[in-house]
C-alpha cells in the first residue's frame, strides 16, 4: 500500500496493521502538514466536517501514482480486515 502527499513524496507500507500509518507516518498527521493545520486532531476534524477546501494525500496499490486532490470514502471496517466481499 502506498500513501502519496501533494509534493510528490510516496511513503510505502509494506505490512499494513490498520492504524492509519503508512511507511512510518501518520495519514492525519500528513494531512495537517499538507495542509499548514497545527495538529493532527484539526486535520481530522476537517476530514469528518467535509471541508472543501483542504488537501488529502491519496492511498493507493500503486507506487506510480499521479497525486490528485480526492477526498478518500471512509471504509466500514477502517482498512483493516478485508475478503472477497469488501
Amino acid at each position: 500500500m502506498y500513501m502519496h502527499d501533494n509534493g510528490g513524496t510516496t511513503y510505502v507500507e509494506h505490512d499494513y496493521d490498520g492504524y492509519g500509518e503508512f511507511g512510518g507516518v501518520d495519514y492525519f498527521d500528513l494531512m495537517a502538514l499538507m495542509n499548514g493545520m497545527k495538529s493532527r486532531l484539526e486535520a481530522i476534524e476537517s476530514y469528518c466536517n467535509n471541508q472543501d477546501d483542504v488537501l488529502y494525500p491519496n492511498l493507493t496499490e500503486s507506487s506510480d501514482w499521479q497525486w490528485r486532490n480526492e477526498r478518500p470514502e471512509r471504509c466500514k471496517v477502517q482498512g483493516y480486515f478485508y475478503d472477497s466481499t469488501n
